[in-house]
């Protein structure tokens, strides 16, 4: 068994596809079917099964997954260590869409500066997919809202957001949801936090949502609220960021719906050197923002305000 046969392995996994798998490994999909036919005969067992289409992670190969995640943690600990125990290798953080627009460039311009040996690789989804990241090993940390009701995962926070509703300019004052019930609401595909909040939200004060129009931008998001077609929920930051933001009307929300926590999560024992150099230019940059370390233990007793879980 080979680390290159588990990085096809763990591609496939991901993708759900050979031919998808083979695209984001630049190789050709008869040679991850060969590769993964060899690590099924050394090992005796399926690793996968075929259902509509997809390829399904075998009772096996879900085993092997996980082991592959940490197989390639103790990969890139032990380059490190040889190193001198300085960050080098790969490192994969997964984050929101608002953080990465927001937060992000200045953190990534000083962790390139002091750590070049590391290459470092940048994913943007909702919340609910970079947590399934996590616990698959995909990613090796995520900027998520948080913290949030999962065991096995540690993190610190890295800034506060406030949250806010937009509607087109002359929309009278929104008080509770019952103000823009039925509305279309424009957000991000499900397993989105800022989604689930804005759900929330409506079943707190016993108001219907509308549609939810799903967009992938929050530029999107605010062309269609300024035309009239429907409200959003977004943070202040990203907000002030946007062009345009002067032809909406801004409405604040009453806690607990105000508020939100962006959280650096991470598989707990996969604290290596790179993770650890990230940590150390967050804390550099949000100071006081960016305390202790926080442990969530097994039975993950951390919560938002409202139920979330991933999509």
């Amino acid at each position: 068994m080979e680390f290159s046969q588990l990085r096809i392995f763990q591609a496939v996994a991901e993708e759900g596809s050979i031919t998808r798998a083979a695209e984001r490994l630049h190789r050709v999909p008869s040679n991850l079917s060969t590769r993964l036919k060899q690590l099924e005969d050394q090992l005796g067992v399926e690793l996968f099964l075929r259902e509509r289409q997809r390829l399904q992670l075998s009772p096996a190969g879900k085993v092997l997954l996980d082991y592959t995640a940490k197989l390639f943690a103790l990969h890139d600990e032990a380059h490190a260590a040889v190193q001198g125990g300085q960050p080098a290798g790969d490192f994969v953080l997964g984050t929101m869409y608002s953080t990465a627009a927001i937060h992000l460039p200045g953190l990534l311009a000083r962790y390139h500066r002091t750590y070049p040996a590391v290459n470092l690789q940048v994913q943007s989804a909702p919340s609910g997919e970079l947590l399934e990241g996590l616990l698959t090993g995909r990613l090796d940390a995520a900027l998520v809202d948080g913290p949030l009701q999962l065991a096995g995962l540690d993190g610190v926070p890295l800034c506060d957001e406030k949250l806010v509703l937009i509607s087109e300019a002359d929309h009278p004052p929104v008080r509770s949801a019952l103000d823009v019930q039925g509305r279309s609401v424009f957000t991000f595909r499900q397993g989105c936090s800022y989604r689930m909040r804005l759900e929330a939200w409506f079943a707190h004060d016993h108001a219907a949502m509308g549609r939810a129009m799903e967009i992938e931008s929050y530029q999107g998001m605010l062309a269609c609220v300024i035309a009239g077609s429907g409200v959003a929920l977004m943070s202040e930051s990203m907000l002030a960021s946007l062009p345009g933001r002067e032809s909406v009307a801004v409405h604040p929300l009453a806690e607990p719906f105000a508020s939100a926590t962006t959280w650096l999560m991470w598989r707990k024992g996969m604290l290596g050197a790179n993770l650890n150099a990230w940590i150390e230019v967050q804390q550099a940059a949000f100071g006081g923002n960016c305390p202790v370390r926080a442990d969530f233990d097994e039975f993950g007793n951390r919560s938002l305000p409202f139920e979330a879980s991933i999509a």
